[in-house]
């Protein structure tokens, strides 16, 4: 089989065309063409070969794990060793804290009337690193934020600016203006909350008040203006009390100030990160002993004198001869308390206890103490008194000439004549050292020289020399009151001591005070001194009458129908404070009323009167009617109803 030839494939011919009625074949497969020539296909690139990938891989990862053990070595400082300091700094940036002023204490009259009081207030503080260029992206912030705030503080736009942008980079506190009115504190929040709406609004605009605040306080007002404002003070710009009562009791009045601290954000407290707070105590209320209508009746009278008198200034001091309380302590001119810009230096204190000055006759009743209580005299003794009366290297004379008076001593102190106390005195001792040394001895008991008692800021105990000291005339002025000086407050004092049945009580201002707590605290009963006896003092009390009640007296203007009066007159030369010579007078009336059962005492004086009458019972002692009048009605004091001594004044030989 493997001889044979293989079987030829058949080649098909061209398609024979399809017979009619009949089937029709398919028709042949198209021939194959003829084969195409090969095309010739490009070389493929050489292959680039790239190094490993590796090292850089190890680089990569080497780097990432260096820097990953950085921050974690840093986390671990900030979180774990570091964590204390950087906690404090963050809440110092972020806290801030204020003091929470106390309220001051008010202070009132003895019935509850209003002197002093404290109202709302709020100081107005910023934060000077919210006006940083850091923290406005501005480098004017201060300039503008002083302009817009200065004319409601009512300061220099320099001075604002100096405080927003201080030295110190880091300091987040500072006071702008203090104790505002609620009013200045709603203008400025209302501009700054207007400014915080535009720059919401307006991107360009920048809130440049977003670091003002305010922090609630508290302003001292004075309801009467300056009606005892000698004897209150004021309260300075720090809040502490300037003067007065207000100095005197300042620890009381002004309590205990709180704290408070609360975290902060541009200038705004975060409600919710919390707040400590320490709150703050208030002062005690301190109750007067004054009488606010009878502080006002000796204001109105000595500033109406003072004023018609043209005079340097004068005081009314008004006390209860049985307790030492003062109803009353008036000077003028005064000041307001409400308004300090205003007010004169010299005017600021409380001239009835700041001034020393020499008192003139009213003192001659301590002379007639001595020699009432030693005995070497009585009122119905004979004086002889010569128009002159030479002592020493002086020639003493009366304020009037006259030809020889014969008076009783009585007599001497109702006319307060100088030679006839002169001559009174005289009999204290045999020889004129032994007459200085008890003399000295009483003036010392009655509270010269020494302070009052009522610890008042700037008080003066007056001048009163030891005897030995005395210079040759003073051993014969200081009997009636020259040579020696005292303030108003020890010149009422000697009154009400012989009102009081010879038995000094200390003057008192405060009456007591009243603590947060409610609970009243009685003011230290006043000390007591025997000075003479009841009896002596008695019979001074009738010997006073008569300056007042008999037609030679020097006292008559001060006669109140009804009432018995007992008082003495006073015309002193005073010593220019300026040159420390003499020039001018002081004139004086002291007394009590009623004589013979004494229950207020009244002392005025007015300090260099240059406008018509300088006798002090011609100008004093219409301003002690007046007072006295007034104080008796408000007090309800009746008069007695009993007729007078009227002892004799004068004799014939």
């Amino acid at each position: 089989m493997s001889d044979r030839e293989p079987p030829r494939r058949r080649v098909p011919g061209p398609a024979k065309p399809a017979r009619s009625g009949g089937a029709q074949r398919r028709p042949a497969p198209a021939a194959r063409p003829a084969g195409r020539p090969a095309r010739s296909r490009p070389m493929p690139p050489a292959k680039i070969r790239l190094g490993s990938p590796r090292p850089r891989l190890r680089m990569v990862s080497l780097a990432l794990t260096l820097v990953l053990i950085a921050f974690v070595v840093r986390l671990l400082q900030v979180q774990a060793v570091d964590a204390s300091t950087y906690a404090a700094k963050a809440e110092k940036n972020r806290y801030v804290g204020y003091t929470l002023a106390a309220v001051r204490g008010g202070i009132t009259d003895r019935n509850g009337v209003a002197l002093a009081t404290s109202v709302d207030a709020y100081d107005i503080t910023a934060d000077p690193t919210l006006f940083s260029r850091e923290q406005l992206k501005i480098d004017d912030g201060p300039e503008q934020a002083a302009a817009l705030l200065a004319p409601i503080l009512g300061q220099e736009p320099e001075a604002i600016v100096k405080k927003l942008r201080p030295a110190n980079k880091n300091l987040r506190y500072t006071l702008l203006a203090s104790r505002q009115t609620p009013q200045v504190w709603k203008q400025i929040k209302d501009l700054k909350s207007a400014l915080a709406t535009k720059a919401e609004r307006d991107k360009s605009t920048v809130n440049v008040l977003a670091g003002v605040l305010s922090v609630a306080s508290s302003k001292r007002v004075y309801p009467n203006g300056d009606l005892a404002a000698g004897i209150l003070g004021w309260v300075n710009a720090d809040g502490k009390g300037g003067g007065g009562i207000e100095q005197q009791l300042n620890k009381q009045l002004s309590g205990k100030d709180g704290e408070i601290r609360y975290a902060q954000s541009g200038g705004r407290q975060v409600p919710t990160a919390g707040s400590t707070e320490t709150p703050a105590v208030p002062g005690s209320d301190v109750e007067l002993t004054i009488d606010r209508d009878i502080q006002w009746a000796a204001q109105n009278a000595i500033s109406e004198q003072v004023a018609k008198s043209r005079a340097d200034r004068g005081y009314v001091i008004v006390q209860d001869t049985r307790t030492g309380e003062i109803l009353a302590m008036a000077n003028s001119p005064g000041f307001d308390p409400n308004d300090l810009s205003a007010a004169s230096g010299e005017n600021m204190g409380n001239a009835a206890v700041q001034d020393a000055y020499e008192p003139g006759s009213t003192a001659k009743v301590m002379s007639m103490a001595a020699v009432l209580e030693e005995g070497v005299a009585t009122p119905g003794t004979y004086v002889v008194v010569p128009n002159r009366l030479h002592r020493g290297d002086r020639l003493f004379k009366d304020d009037i000439d006259h030809a020889t008076w014969f008076l009783t001593l009585n007599g001497v102190l109702a006319k307060s004549s100088n030679i006839g106390t002169i001559l009174a005195t005289g009999q204290l001792g045999r020889t004129q050292p032994q007459v200085n040394k008890v003399l000295y001895d009483y003036l010392r008991r009655f509270g010269l020289g020494s302070y009052s008692g009522l610890g008042f800021p700037g008080e003066t105990r007056g001048i009163l020399a030891a005897p030995d000291k005395w210079s040759t005339s003073q051993q014969y002025t200081i009997p009636f009151g020259q040579g020696l000086s005292l303030n108003a407050m020890q010149a009422a004092s000697i009154y009400s001591t012989i009102a009081n049945g010879g038995v000094r009580v200390e003057p008192t201002l405060v009456r007591g005070t009243q603590g947060p707590d409610g609970q009243f605290t009685d003011a230290p009963a006043p000390k007591k001194t025997r000075v003479i006896s009841a009896k002596t003092a008695k019979t001074l009390a009738q010997m006073l009458e008569s300056v007042v009640g008999d037609r030679e007296g020097t006292g008559t203007k001060a006669r109140i129908p009804g009432y018995r009066v007992a008082g003495k007159t006073g015309t002193a030369n005073r010593v220019d404070p300026a040159t420390g010579k003499y020039r001018g007078y002081t004139s004086s009336f002291a007394g009590f009323a009623p004589a013979d059962k004494p229950r207020i005492t009244v002392y005025c004086a007015i300090q260099n009167a240059t406008a018509g009458n300088y006798f002090g019972g011609q100008i004093c002692g219409p301003i002690y009617k007046k007072v006295m009048e007034f104080a008796l009605k408000t007090l309800q004091i009746p008069p007695t109803g009993a007729k007078p001594a009227k002892l004799p004044v004068s004799y014939k030989p």
